[in-house]
């Protein structure tokens, strides 16, 4: 399977980024889309708008924190 490493990932561990909640995961987290790519957001709610902080950066998602 051809794998191609130089798709850009749209978010940087330890940035900052202003988001809407659009759905929840099976875990429970808030699920939040940056350029279509996919973001964790634990305690949160489907219509949040908040401002979150990058922690982890995986190739095909992303998880964050809430910034207070």
């Amino acid at each position: 399977m051809f794998r191609d490493d130089s798709i850009s990932v749209p978010v940087e561990e330890g940035e900052t980024y202003d988001v809407t909640i659009q759905d929840i995961a099976r875990q429970g987290d808030g699920i939040a889309r940056i350029e279509g790519f996919v973001v964790f957001v634990p305690n949160t709610s489907v219509g949040d708008e908040v401002q979150i902080k990058v922690e982890r950066v995986l190739p095909k998602f992303a998880f964050a924190t809430v910034v207070e």
